[in-house]
């Protein structure tokens, strides 16, 4: 009889069980899910493109030396700024002068030959108008006076050029700009060629910056402005913002001025150039920066947060939310990245709400609870 009871009690608790395990399974089932919702709204959006770009100067010029002769002083501190004009380095002078007093001489000769010739031309021509000489004579006279003078206009080029090659032993710097370490240095013989190659002085005022854009990326872009989907600036004309490595922003914004016609076959990519201004002299040759595109824009545009687009069998799809608060199955053809949101090209109607956060638990026809997203503080 004991053990009858016992059974029972066993039995009785057991049907307790089972069914506070059912009614626990059905408040699981009819809880809504939590998720935070986000209301479509569709606008003209700016977007922007990021390329990696590379610092260069506006004119890098080579300071080579225009004679041969020996090195004797450099005037510049390596890696200072140098105004247009400044003097950079001297060379020995006094072969150059030596050349330059012969010139002059060897002018004065040829000059004191033309007189001579000139007196006897001046002799000669009466003579023959009397008859008083041969025709003869006055031929040789006039090519004599001839020639006399054109020795001296080539004297003449002689000390020009001799006065030149002085004037070349000083050597200015023709841009205002940085310089670069000295490749001489004083008492080296200085030849003509690849040895005559002194330093480099940069312009960094304005700046340059270069960055290649690949042939897809282009074609890409074009798609999209034949699409509708994409709207460029009147002229193509774009602004070009700075990044830093470190992520910060450089104060000055810049114009493409260059784009090269040809395609780089090595690479597969066009070169395009922007010009920035550099006031403080912030910006140096050589750096590696981003360079952000920006000017164009999207009609009627479609963003969402990128948590609301999740990665199905068959590609991108986002939960909407119904009139009746239930969570359906929508795919979407998705764009490119905007920050922290997703251009939707295709999928999504404007007004309508989506699921931001929350969707991974959500499955279709499932009832959702829409909640505010919780701030830094609250959490």
């Amino acid at each position: 009889m004991k053990s009858v009871l016992e059974l029972l009690v066993f039995i009785f608790f057991a049907l307790q069980i089972s069914a506070c395990n059912e009614k626990v399974e059905i408040t699981k089932k009819s809880k809504p899910i939590e998720v935070v919702a986000y209301t479509v709204t569709s606008h003209d959006t700016p977007v922007s493109f990021e390329f990696v770009g590379k610092t260069a100067s506006s004119r890098k010029v080579e300071i080579r030396s225009r004679v041969e002769g020996f090195l004797e002083k450099r005037l510049y501190k390596e890696g200072s700024f140098v105004e247009k004009g400044a003097l950079l380095f001297k060379m020995d002078k006094k072969p150059f002068e030596a050349k330059l007093n012969a010139a002059k001489a060897e002018m004065a000769q040829q000059q004191a030959r033309m007189e001579t010739a000139k007196i006897n031309l001046n002799r000669v021509r009466p003579l023959v108008k009397k008859k008083a000489v041969a025709q003869k004579e006055l031929d040789d006279a006039l090519g004599n006076y001839r020639a006399s003078a054109a020795s001296v206009e080539v004297a003449k080029s002689n000390v020009i050029q001799a006065e030149l090659d002085l004037g070349y032993t000083n050597i200015y710097s023709p841009v205002h700009g940085l310089t670069s370490f000295a490749v001489q240095q004083e008492g080296a013989y200085i030849g003509m060629g690849s040895q005559s190659l002194l330093t480099y002085v940069a312009q960094i005022e304005p700046m340059w910056v270069e960055f290649s854009v690949s042939e897809n990326q282009l074609l890409r872009s074009r798609a999209s402005q034949q699409s509708g989907l994409l709207k460029m600036p009147e002229n193509n004309n774009f602004d070009v913002d700075i990044i830093f490595s470190d992520g910060s922003i450089y104060p000055h914004s810049g114009k493409i001025t260059f784009t090269d016609a040809s395609l780089n076959e090595k690479t597969g990519t066009f070169l395009m150039r922007a010009e920035i201004a550099n006031p403080n002299s912030i910006l140096r040759p050589g750096q590696f920066v981003r360079a952000k595109i920006q000017g164009a824009i999207r009609p009627n545009a479609i963003l969402v947060p990128k948590t609301a687009v999740q990665q199905g069998a068959k590609g991108s799809f986002v939960w909407v939310i119904n009139a009746q608060n239930k969570a359906e199955f929508r795919p979407v053809t998705a764009g490119a990245w905007e920050g922290e949101q997703w251009f939707i090209n295709h999928g999504l109607k404007n007004g309508e709400k989506i699921v931001a956060t929350g969707g991974i638990k959500v499955r279709a026809g499932a009832q959702v609870l829409q909640v505010k997203k919780k701030t830094e503080t609250q959490k």
